[in-house]
């Protein structure tokens, strides 16, 4: 019991430690005073501001499209790599593309950015749209992967060759019996992606060039010049999306699993 107790005390500190910065900056969005020190009273200029930012809404836009392009692509390519991953018959070829994939995420986003940034270089491509959206591509297919293999993992083989012996060819196996089974897993690596296009920071200040932005560098900008209640707001509208975009994912997975869990017990 007394463990117990102390796990709950434990998260509920993690909690606060985790939200109480998030909720002080969305508390002082509403502030008068134009201050993050004393509450002057509550008003909504700030996100006026925000609306009225001809600039800041294309940067929104820039920003949505890019995560938008970046997580479709990547979902598409992902699943190819799973498909890949797991269904190469030799386990070194297996081991060796699983651990490359791996070695992306763990690297430092200062590494990633740096190496597009050269690469782009060497290139002569123009730093903008087009190098900003291949660097989101590329960051977010290794997450696409990790949140596919384990569902084609959990697939038993017999459901394929059940549907050769039944006379469907590659793409009715593809498209009728793997997709449909591992369609939670590409639903949330491609929620997974869009966050973390949403989020990039490190590899976007990289590559992002001049007369191209996106919101985490707009912010970052923008902090730089001084305190801006304005930033509180648009960092609010931001975790608010986010928190939706969740919410979303819950309600659709919860969906997904209630109807494979019926499919189950009809079958039964």
């Amino acid at each position: 019991m007394k463990k117990r107790k102390w796990s709950h005390l434990y998260l509920i500190f993690i909690f606060i430690v985790l939200y109480a910065p998030i909720f002080y900056l969305m508390f002082y969005s509403f502030n008068s005073a134009g201050t993050m020190h004393g509450f002057g009273g509550f008003t909504l200029d700030y996100y006026r501001e925000v609306f009225a930012d001809t600039r800041l809404l294309v940067i929104v836009l820039n920003t949505f499209v890019i995560a938008l392009l970046s997580s479709v692509i990547a979902t598409a390519i992902g699943i190819c790599g799973a498909l890949a991953i797991r269904f190469m018959p030799k386990p070194v070829g297996k081991n060796s593309l699983l651990s490359l994939n791996n070695v992306l995420i763990v690297s430092p986003d200062v590494i990633i950015g740096a190496s597009f940034l050269i690469f782009f270089t060497i290139l002569g491509l123009k730093l903008g749209f087009t190098s900003v959206l291949v660097s989101h591509i590329a960051f977010s297919i290794p997450i696409v992967v990790l949140m596919v293999l384990p569902k084609l993992q959990e697939m038993s083989p017999t459901l394929i060759d059940a549907a050769r012996d039944l006379g469907a060819s590659q793409w009715q196996v593809l498209s009728k019996v793997i997709l449909p089974y591992i369609a939670p897993g590409v639903l949330a690596g491609f929620f997974m992606a869009l966050t973390y296009s949403l989020d990039d920071f490190a590899v976007t200040f990289f590559v992002t060039g001049n007369g191209f932005s996106t919101l985490s560098v707009e912010i970052y900008s923008r902090a730089r010049q001084g305190i801006s209640l304005s930033i509180n707001a648009l960092s609010t509208l931001i975790f608010l999306f986010t928190i939706l975009l969740v919410i979303g994912y819950y309600f659709i997975n919860r969906k997904n699993t209630s109807k494979t869990t019926r499919t189950g017990a009809n079958k039964r």
